[in-house]
């Protein structure tokens, strides 16, 4: 399979009716972990950043698996895997961001929408993108 082309944006996937809400399955996975965990809270939300790196390493496992990278191995993954790694990423993060705070949610939600305004000039924003509205440079995300 070849490689997407990174300046075509992909379609969008139709909706699933299966799928999971998405913050009450956040707080129902932190809730599980939470009552397995074998360390303490600092150590806890430590070990959880530590599994957002492991799975982004393998998110880049299977990008050079599905591009053929490894001549010793050949192509190992499909851009389907690809996918699949890049969802586990998103939801150790969101599950490691409910470890540090109750308000993922919220927290999540502001910074979104300040992405958003510095990146696409909506909101209430400037939109300008030369600030973030406190006179300070805008941030990358």
């Amino acid at each position: 399979m070849t490689a997407p082309d990174p300046a075509t944006p992909a379609p969008a996937a139709p909706s699933s009716p299966a799928a999971p809400a998405l913050w009450p399955t956040v707080d129902a996975l932190w809730t599980w972990l939470d009552g397995h965990r074998a360390h303490g809270e600092r150590e806890t939300l430590l070990l959880r950043l530590l599994k957002l790196s492991e799975e982004v390493g393998e998110a880049a496992q299977a990008v050079i698996g599905a591009t053929g990278q490894n001549p010793r191995k050949g192509t190992t993954h499909t851009w389907q895997d690809v996918e699949a790694e890049l969802c586990d990423v998103v939801i150790t993060a969101l599950v490691a961001l409910r470890t540090l705070t109750p308000d993922a949610e919220e927290v999540f939600g502001r910074h979104l929408a300040r992405v958003r305004d510095r990146s696409l000039g909506t909101g209430t924003g400037t939109g300008t993108g030369t600030t973030n509205g406190d006179g300070a440079p805008p941030r990358t995300p």
